[in-house]
């Protein structure tokens, strides 16, 4: 009979074979992009000034597959715990179809980077992915209210509910994956916290999910941190925001207290206030939400100064603080939890403001010469007096609902 090893030796070797996966399949991916013409290249919103191939996921994604395959044989001659086993609270979870979800997410995000598909195309692959998920029973449950004795019962919303958790967290990766290493370094970050939390709560199957990305993530930072030779594309950032998402149901928000939900909603708190903050901008402006712009955390941070590197190593210490927090709140009572998450929100708030981050950068403009209505950047003449008709617009409104 084997050995029973130490309970961090399973966890070590699906970090390690995740890790050097990565390592030996990222210039594989780099030449795969080359060859489908996956490329970014440099253009008005974008950070890079040459052509740099974008189908990194591919590197990540086999990182993940090769931790489960060392797992599953430590599970079968090594004497390995059993991971795949449900919490109790799942009355049934098919694995197969937890793992047919990411491979529908993935491929979503490989079709895209080759064939740059619409977003209505994207977002149909990504609710196929969110609703294989919930088909295989990942699903929000109960939600229990930390000031009463009662629960919250879902019913049948639990569904729709689930799904577009999963949907959102898959978008507001796909928005912050704008600086070289910025996406994969926070969902290391992020992914570290979630392993560790997993493993508090004796959720097997997520810290190994939670532990595998790391190590895919930190193994394609090798290339992706600046100067980064390879982007993840949408092929992987679509699956770092649907693996975490997929975690945290796993080991945190099926039947918990309302403070435990914000966890999750905290360890991603940079690319949600991203994201929060493009939707409110695009709003004010009168711009379509969908509508890129060059006003994303990122953007504000170079155009204040800092470079690549910095920029993302400020926002990988903004991450690690929110983590750090996210942490503390499991391990206190509800008041305490209240303090600290009020502290990290109006922290957050204050850099988010300081940043001018709900300040628009895209406004519409008549061209007086062809009478046809454009959008207009802080690069363009008009945007000054565009931005100044807008403030007063806006100090109008406020007036007339203090007047009523």
């Amino acid at each position: 009979m084997p050995m029973q090893p130490s309970p961090w030796v399973p966890y070590l070797c699906l970090f390690l074979a995740a890790l050097i996966m990565s390592l030996m399949m990222t210039p594989v991916a780099h030449r795969i992009a080359w060859q489908l013409g996956a490329v970014d290249r440099p253009g008005k919103r974008r950070i890079n000034k040459t052509a740099i191939p974008r189908m990194g996921g591919i590197a990540v994604f086999l990182g993940i597959i090769a931790a489960f395959v060392v797992q599953y044989v430590g599970t079968m001659h090594l004497g390995w715990p059993v991971i795949l086993s449900p919490a109790p609270h799942f009355h049934s979870l098919n694995y197969q179809m937890v793992a047919l979800g990411f491979f529908a997410i993935f491929v979503t995000g490989a079709l895209d980077d080759v064939f740059q598909l619409t977003p209505l195309q994207k977002f149909f692959g990504q609710v196929v992915a969110a609703s294989i998920a919930v088909a295989s029973g990942v699903v929000i449950g109960v939600i229990v209210n930390p000031f009463t004795e009662g629960a919250l019962q879902l019913g049948p919303l639990a569904y729709p509910i689930t799904v577009l958790y999963l949907v959102a967290y898959v978008n507001i990766f796909n928005l912050i994956d704008g600086l070289d290493g910025l996406a994969s370094g926070i969902a290391c970050i992020s992914g570290f916290t979630m392993f560790v939390l997993s493993v508090m709560a004796h959720r097997m199957d997520a810290a190994s999910l939670s532990i595998a990305l790391v190590g895919a993530t930190l193994g394609f930072l090798r290339y992706n941190f600046h100067p980064a030779s390879i982007f993840l594309g949408d092929s992987g950032s679509l699956l770092l925001g649907y693996t975490l998402g997929i975690v945290s149901l796993l080991s945190v928000t099926r039947v918990a207290g309302l403070t435990t939900i914000i966890v999750p909603l905290v360890i991603a708190g940079i690319p949600i206030i991203d994201t929060f903050s493009a939707i409110v901008r695009r709003k004010r402006a009168h711009v379509s939400i969908g509508q890129a712009d060059r006003g994303h955390i990122h953007h504000r941070l170079i155009d204040e100064g800092f470079d690549q590197r910095q920029a993302v190593l400020l926002m990988y210490g903004w991450s690690a603080l929110l983590c750090l927090g996210t942490f503390v709140m499991t391990q206190v009572s509800v008041i305490p939890r209240i303090v600290i998450f009020t502290s990290l929100f109006v922290a957050s708030a204050v850099i988010a403001m300081k940043l001018h981050l709900f300040h628009p950068v895209l406004l519409h403009h008549m061209n007086p010469e062809t009478g046809d209505d454009e959008l207009v950047s802080p690069q363009d003449p008009e945007f000054k007096q565009e931005e100044e008709k807008l403030l007063e617009e806006e100090e109008k409104r406020h007036m007339h609902h203090l007047g009523s």
